[in-house]
């Protein structure tokens, strides 16, 4: 009883975030660990959507490793002008706003997109990275979406 409430945490951990959608799934071994793609549009600026992969661990992954509750830190991602860019209520200092989050272990390690808004050359950065309670992750991944119309 036991190995299957691990089980089912462990499968709990590969939910989307609030507001994503899996847009794609790519097998990468013959174990069923995946890369997953998830679609999020950015909730406080309209027109921009974004596109993050990160690795997910099959249950049989897990059993081998003997790692039940964390996935890898490794994730991409891009962003794109889906429609005219709208800002809202954004963060404008340096250190920007999050704007989403998922859990990457049963509770030390998640992946963040924050939103950085470079007012000067009108440019919203989007940087994906990984967030731990101990030994912080160099992993990362950026993006950048021109706010103005192309000529």
């Amino acid at each position: 009883m036991k190995i299957k409430a691990l089980a089912i945490a462990a499968l709990m951990l590969t939910r989307m975030p609030a507001g994503a959608e899996e847009v794609g799934r790519i097998g990468v071994d013959w174990i069923g660990n995946d890369v997953v793609i998830e679609s999020v549009n950015d909730p406080q600026v309209q027109g921009v959507t974004c596109h993050v992969a990160y690795f997910a661990r099959s249950v049989l992954d897990r059993l081998s490793q003997g790692n039940w509750f964390e996935d890898p830190s490794n994730s991409a991602i891009e962003c794109v002008r889906t429609g005219p860019v709208v800002l809202g209520q954004i963060a404008r200092g340096p250190k920007g706003e999050e704007v989403f989050s998922q859990s990457r272990s049963l509770i030390f390690k998640s992946l963040r997109v924050r939103r950085i808004y470079d007012e000067k050359n009108q440019v919203l950065i989007y940087l994906a990275h990984a967030r731990q309670v101990t030994e912080g992750s160099a992993k990362m991944s950026m993006t950048a979406v021109p706010i103005r119309a192309e000529p």
